[in-house]
């Protein structure tokens, strides 16, 4: 329980890492956009989904 409790504030950094970074490089692939500055799909992904996570997490909101 406990650790959930300190879990569960980060929530939206963890769904941004763990859904969201996965999502945007699929889709990145399937569509043929390439990555820049030499990173890969999921790299590109992950710093994505991953700022996208702080943002929401700090400033409350998704949008």
């Amino acid at each position: 329980m406990e650790l959930l409790k300190a879990i569960y504030p980060w929530g939206p950094v963890l769904f941004g890492i763990g859904f969201l970074a996965p999502l945007i490089a699929a889709i990145m692939a399937s569509i043929g956009i390439a990555a820049p500055l030499d990173l890969t799909e999921i790299q590109s992904g992950l710093i994505i989904g991953g700022t996208w996570g702080l943002i929401a997490k700090f400033g409350g909101r998704w949008i």
